[in-house]
């Protein structure tokens, strides 16, 4: 995986954070550097750990699974881009404005759960995992930082459209995986050479 591939993937993942990072903003009433300190730390070390977890589980089946990882790998991340589409038509979640880990633990655990598949595909793929879950979390850190202050200066206008656009994003990657191990980018690429 490239590097610009694995940007485009740590920003698609971050985007839910991004989205509930802006509603943060949102529900608070004066924004210190503190509240992007806290928001920024509890989704992209999230964002880190659970790719990390999947990436373990993942290595434990490889040998069972080698043979279709490329389909698992598309499903699971058309199913995760499906899921962020279809959350970024519903309706805006109410948030409070604590930044206490039993307000934090939870949004941050909800918002890099299709992190932990992504870790299942890197498996897969034979991504090297530490500077893969590191950049994936420092993108998420930076983002959810400048998404609350997003959140309380332009307001929750803009949380369905990072919500879409990280669900289209992580599906088309799952497109390129499959066409890759199916050989047709190949195939239109010699076309075109």
């Amino acid at each position: 995986m490239s590097l610009w591939e694995l940007f485009i993937l740590a920003v698609g993942l971050s985007m839910d954070a991004f989205a509930v990072s802006v509603c943060k903003g949102l529900s608070v009433r004066e924004l210190k550097t503190k509240h992007a300190v806290c928001v920024g730390l509890y989704f992209g070390g999230f964002q880190a750990l659970m790719p990390l977890l999947g990436f373990f589980l993942g290595v434990q089946f490889q040998s069972l699974i080698q043979e279709f990882d490329h389909w698992i790998a598309f499903a699971l991340l058309t199913l995760i881009g499906l899921s962020m589409i279809r959350e970024s038509r519903g309706e805006a979640d109410s948030l409070d404005d604590s930044f206490s880990p039993r307000a934090m633990l939870p949004l941050a655990v909800a918002t890099s759960i299709d992190a932990l598949a992504v870790g299942v595909t890197f498996a897969f793929l034979r991504v090297q995992i530490l500077p893969a879950v590191t950049f994936i979390g420092v993108v998420t850190c930076a983002l959810s930082a400048v998404g609350i202050r997003i959140g309380h200066a332009f307001g929750a206008k803009y949380k369905s459209g990072a919500e879409l656009l990280g669900g289209v994003v992580l599906i088309l990657i799952g497109v390129k995986i499959l066409l890759e191990h199916l050989g047709v980018l190949d195939a239109v690429f010699f076309l075109f050479a």
